[in-house]
């Protein structure tokens, strides 16, 4: 089977696969594949590879982005939905514009409505997270699910991001590792045309991601906390 067919297979079936291997497709054509396996209807994006150690890791000099769909923004983590269950925490941005592509950092920095304290809920066909490029991408670059903050923020909160499962923190780390929002949103703009009012974006994490079990998961930052379960 092709990277695509491979892809819906393993996402339909719930198993994972050996990942590293050449499939004779780039990047550009892997978010082509994506884009044929998560595209509506479309809530908005995620963020991955913000920092530059992980993009050294991986051989590029820019995030990667997936897509957000309707039925991946979550009250509460359904485990036995998903194959591979990580957490991490990040902050989203809801825009109350349009962002057309060409837009500047500091206008696409005005229309940001609101942050939230919010939590990537991984999951991955490849096993142990072992992918190259174009295989994280064409599976939406890990994406699963979402988790949102109730309370609206009027910044970009300060400080770090704190996330507790089970009372145990498992991840830390500093919000201004994500990078300058504006000029997140600017990129991502540019690479797909354009971005809507009301659509959501996480953008990336400042820590590493934690294997999930059930409980209580909670995220702890600046201004506010996210609660959920974890069944």
């Amino acid at each position: 089977m092709n990277l695509l067919e491979t892809v819906r297979v393993a996402r339909a079936s719930g198993k994972t696969l050996p990942g590293g291997r050449e499939w004779g497709v780039g990047v550009e054509e892997a978010y082509r594949i994506q884009e044929a396996l998560f595209s509506s209807p479309l809530k908005g994006y995620k963020l991955g590879l913000v920092s530059e150690a992980k993009q050294r890791q991986m051989g590029v000099h820019e995030p990667i982005f997936g897509r957000v769909l309707a039925g991946m923004l979550w009250e509460r983590v359904n485990l036995s939905k998903l194959i591979q269950p990580r957490a991490e925490p990040e902050v989203a941005v809801v825009l109350r514009a349009d962002l057309p592509p060409g837009v500047s950092p500091g206008r696409a920095y005005q229309a940001i409505g609101g942050y939230f304290l919010a939590v990537d809920i991984l999951d991955s066909v490849w096993e142990g997270y072992r992918f190259t490029l174009p295989e994280v991408v064409a599976d939406n670059a890990s994406g699963g699910g979402f988790l949102l903050a109730l309370r609206r923020l009027d910044r970009l909160p300060r400080g770090s991001l704190r996330l507790y499962l089970n009372g145990e923190k498992v991840a830390e780390g500093a919000v201004e590792a994500l990078g300058d929002p504006g000029a997140r949103l600017s990129w991502l703009a540019e690479r797909e045309g354009g971005l809507r009012a009301g659509q959501v974006v996480f953008l990336g994490s400042p820590a590493a991601a934690v294997p999930l079990v059930r409980g209580v998961l909670e995220l702890w930052g600046e201004g506010g906390v996210l609660l959920a379960r974890v069944e």
